[in-house]
């Protein structure tokens, strides 16, 4: 008998953990989570503060807006829990931004620790302090990690074992193969006089998958033009080998 796969926990350090398991707890994910293939752990921050008011922010030393998270609260609520056992990850803007590669990457670590912060972030000190990387999901600005975390959640879980019905579906989606996915269709096979493209009603599958490549790359070409540059920079790199 084989082993069963190892289950894949999310622990996410937040001062809202209402807001969980939200979207996680439906679809795909939300199945996957009933099933036991995955584990979701909320910590909440505010649990940790050393006060009577459950204080976990101060005003930033040097001045300006808004107020930061403290460390010591923090590093409390990660150090409390177990949090240093996995990879730690603070969503920040500054960060790596999410692609599919680092998902693959989160998808083989048995625990990951997602930090949402709130206010202008969290202390400098407590991120060096417990070794924790920033992840970003693009350059804009969100009020806080929460929506950030689900989104990376749901992006590495798809790719657990047992997930997708069929996992060979994967390998066709955007960014796999350093592209955006080719075109979809399906039925009625004539929609407002928009017929559906001739070859995908051929059989043939080596020229069904020869045409959905093509699309694949003019839809990278033009859309996405920096992930066209890298596609194009990696297939030399490999014919140069």
């Amino acid at each position: 008998m084989s082993a069963a796969a190892p289950v894949w926990r999310a622990r996410v350090f937040t001062l809202l953990p209402g807001v969980f398991p939200g979207p996680l707890g439906a679809s795909l994910a939300g199945a996957a989570l009933k099933k036991g293939i995955w584990v979701l752990e909320t910590v909440d921050i505010r649990g940790f503060a050393r006060d009577k008011h459950r204080t976990v922010d101060d005003a930033p030393f040097g001045g300006g807006p808004g107020m930061v998270m403290r460390p010591d609260v923090l590093a409390a609520a990660i150090d409390g829990t177990g949090g240093g056992d996995g990879r730690l990850i603070y969503l920040s803007p500054r960060g790596r931004i999410l692609d599919q590669a680092l998902a693959r990457e989160l998808a083989a670590e048995p625990v990951v620790g997602l930090i949402c912060g709130r206010f202008e972030g969290v202390d400098e000190r407590v991120l060096e302090a417990r070794g924790i990387e920033d992840v970003s999901l693009g350059d804009f600005v969100l009020s806080g990690g929460e929506i950030a975390a689900m989104a990376l959640i749901d992006t590495v879980v798809r790719l657990l074992p047992g997930v997708i019905g069929d996992p060979a579906g994967l390998k066709d989606e955007s960014f796999e193969a350093g592209l955006l996915e080719h075109p979809q269709y399906t039925r009625p096979q004539v929609w407002e006089d928009r017929a559906v493209p001739k070859v995908l009603l051929s059989g043939h599958h080596a020229e069904i998958e020869a045409w959905r490549r093509s699309q694949a790359e003019a839809v990278t070409r033009t859309r996405r033009p920096d992930l066209w540059s890298r596609f194009s920079a990696r297939k030399k790199g490999e014919v140069r080998s």
